[in-house]
């Protein structure tokens, strides 16, 4: 509760003690409209001795009541007011603690969100974005109804059971005391005998929410090949055996938040059956009783209820525990830093990228993938970076682009280290072309000038961006040109078509250094060529670094960095790495 408190904003605090003193006005209604029974019943039973006793004998006449149907007449109405403000006032305590609740889970949900933004590189690729994709979509609202709703309704049941009480005791203080005992104990046993269970269902929920969220993400961005190998059967056991525990579970914990109400409830009409037998038997017989027994059978009519209520919302706190905490945990990431800082934007590229003694590995106990790597890069020229899977290539871009820091060393910008001071500023000039291209289910020029508010897209730009990636050719021949729809991760475009727009997004940027990685895989050679030529064409101010395995691509590199595991082997030229593979091309068909 601590470690949630300190996760709400301050004006939502400020909502909160609101809601507290409609909580304390809706509790004193209740107090009102019990209360007002007993004079009520006793005006219709005895209003003689009503008026004949003291305290109304004083006042009422200053009312203008002065005889048994005036009485009974605005005691009636004095009832029926107290039952109409406690309705009022219970609609206004529900609709404000709802809105509230799910107003608390948005600001929970997009704050989550935006500190998982925010996180640096390797904390992303070190986890299951099913998790997080759970945490917003479902936990959150499993913290909302599970949690933050019943601590609201827990409070609130708290106030009215107390108010209520405080009635009933002044009424009849043997029956109360015991009557709260009773009940109490029942509780008491109920939620020692089903704690365990409920929190061993608690966790299952929290696993299986996000094991059913993976199962999806897996069953339907994997569609194309589930189809193609028909393995739709396995993935629905996938989903269902995810699913089916999580429905148990959450069935399990629902019925023992509801079942003690029915055993109360008849524990109750039990007793006051009781207590009607009793004082029947008392001087007056039961006719004196009835104002006395009608104020405890509503009381018993609307304490009941509430405190099934409390029940019910500390089981569902108990069984949201496990939620609670993963959601915590994602709310406590570091913070990302504050816009201001953000905003600097005074990082220049004149001379060249260094890198310095630079070490990295993934994690503590994982070999390093570069341990000691010295390199430079010129502004200007067009560097080709080739190796064997695992040596290190992409690594080492993700290290020049700030995605990850290094473990040991540092990278230097014409003589400025990159460090969390300047990181953003040196990443806003530089774009990157991965391999596989993210698009949006957006327009085609709004996956161009990716991240920028449709309203200030520069479509001329956009226009000549794709020009230069050998793109808009292609999309000026659709019938909505540049307003077309790719589809979901861009499926209605070919393989080509998606990078091709990934080069031209990068082109939009004006960035000082654009990174392909693999960017040119899916495109034919003609295509690729043109999309080189484009690219040599940029001028000195564009540095280009690009990542391949066919030597083709790398025809108009300046150098090319080869890289083996723990750092660069040796720079060459193109020539150099022609005369080397032709080589070995030899030396494999005459071995002897």
């Amino acid at each position: 509760m601590k470690r949630l408190w300190r996760q709400i904003a301050p004006h939502r605090k400020l909502q909160l003690s609101s809601l507290l003193a409609l909580m304390l006005l809706a509790s004193t209604a209740e107090v009102v409209s019990i209360g007002a029974v007993v004079p009520f019943l006793g005006a219709l039973t005895f209003p003689e001795k009503l008026l004949a006793h003291p305290f109304a004998a004083s006042l009422l006449p200053k009312l203008g009541i002065v005889d048994a149907r005036q009485l009974q007449i605005s005691l009636t109405l004095m009832f029926i007011s107290g039952a109409l403000l406690s309705g009022v006032m219970r609609t206004a305590l529900s609709w404000m603690s709802i809105r509230l609740a799910y107003s608390l889970g948005a600001d929970l949900s997009f704050e989550i969100y935006r500190r998982t933004l925010y996180q640096p590189y390797s904390v992303h690729v070190s986890r299951n974005s099913s998790q997080v994709i759970a945490a917003v979509v479902t936990k959150v609202n499993s913290v909302i109804n599970g949690f933050i709703t019943p601590v609201m309704t827990l409070s609130s049941s708290a106030l009215m059971m107390t108010a209520i009480a405080i009635v009933l005791f002044v009424i009849n203080p043997m029956a109360t005391i015991f009557s709260m005992l009773g009940f109490g104990a029942i509780y008491l046993v109920i939620i020692w005998t089903t704690r365990r269970i409920k929190r061993q269902n608690g966790r299952m929920i929290a696993a299986e929410a996000t094991n059913v969220v993976k199962a999806l993400q897996e069953g339907l961005g994997g569609i194309r090949d589930i189809l193609l190998d028909g393995s739709q059967r396995v993935h629905c056991a996938a989903y269902h055996n995810a699913d089916a525990p999580l429905r148990r579970a959450q069935a399990s914990n629902q019925f023992l938040a509801a079942s003690p109400r029915f055993a109360i409830e008849a524990i109750g009409m039990s007793l006051i059956a009781a207590i009607a037998l009793l004082l029947s038997h008392q001087l007056g017989g039961i006719e004196s009783s009835i104002p006395v027994l009608g104020a405890l059978a509503i009381g018993a009519q609307r304490l009941l209820p509430i405190m099934q209520q409390g029940y019910a919302a500390w089981s569902s706190m108990v069984s949201n525990l496990p939620i609670l905490e993963e959601a915590l945990e994602l709310l406590e990431q570091p913070a990302p830093l504050d816009e201001e800082h953000e905003a600097d934007d005074n990082m220049l590229f004149g001379t060249e990228i260094r890198f310095s003694r630079v070490v990295f590995r993934y994690g503590p106990d994982q070999r390093p993938i570069f341990d000691g790597l010295d390199a430079v890069i010129e502004k200007g020229g067009l560097i080709g970076v080739i190796g064997r899977t695992g040596s290190g290539k992409s690594t080492f871009v993700d290290i020049l682009m700030g995605l990850l820091t290094p473990t040991g060393g540092y990278i230097e910008v014409d003589g400025v280290r990159i460090d969390e001071n300047n990181r953003r500023a040196w990443q806003r000039r530089i774009a990157h072309v991965p391999q596989s291209i993210f698009l949006s289910d957006g327009s085609i020029a709004e996956n161009i000038a990716f991240g920028i508010p449709k309203a200030q897209i520069d479509f001329d730009r956009v226009m000549i961006s794709a020009a230069k990636a050998q793109i808009a050719t292609d999309v000026e021949a659709l019938p909505l040109g540049y307003d077309t729809r790719v589809g979901e991760r861009g499926v209605r475009l070919s393989g080509g078509q998606r990078q091709r727009i990934g080069i031209a997004r990068a082109l939009y940027k004006k960035a000082d250094v654009i990174v392909f990685d693999e960017a040119t895989s899916a495109l034919d050679s003609e295509t690729e060529s043109a999309v080189m030529t484009a690219i040599q064409s940029l001028g000195k101010d564009i540095t280009v670094i690009i990542i391949a395995h066919r030597t083709s691509t790398l025809a108009r590199c300046s150098k090319i960095i080869e890289m083996v595991v723990g750092g660069i082997v040796r720079i060459r030229t193109f020539e150099d790495l022609s005369r080397m593979q032709y080589t070995k091309k030899k030396e494999a068909a005459n071995p002897c």
